[in-house]
């Protein structure tokens, strides 16, 4: 396979169960962060779906994995007073990126 010099979009991908909130509500609590997530560099997209075991699925598209790497951890600081940390049971976070090689257009 050639190697090319194009960096790799960042797909974000954190699931996690919420302490006793509905997706909706978790959604609803979401405004500040997803007004700080479109004014951060690289951010494409969010997506945040639920499975039927109540597990959340937040998605994020980057334009590139260090990208979002970057805003995770300025949010983290930055957004540290959001209420959407108290609304997620923190045990069962699961955060990873990883690098796309392959999307397909709308």
């Amino acid at each position: 396979m050639k190697k090319s010099n194009q960096r790799n979009k960042g797909l974000e991908i954190t699931t996690f169960k919420l302490n006793g909130y509905s997706c909706k509500a978790f959604i609803a609590a979401n405004e500040e962060v997803d007004e700080w997530l479109k004014k951060q560099p690289g951010f494409q997209s969010r997506h945040i779906a639920e499975k039927e075991d109540g597990t959340i699925i937040d998605m994020l598209l980057w334009d590139s994995e260090e990208q979002g790497r970057t805003a995770m951890n300025r949010l983290m600081d930055e957004l540290s007073h959001s209420p959407v940390h108290q609304m997620i049971d923190q045990s069962t976070v699961s955060w990873n990126i990883f690098p796309v090689y392959h999307q397909m257009p709308q």
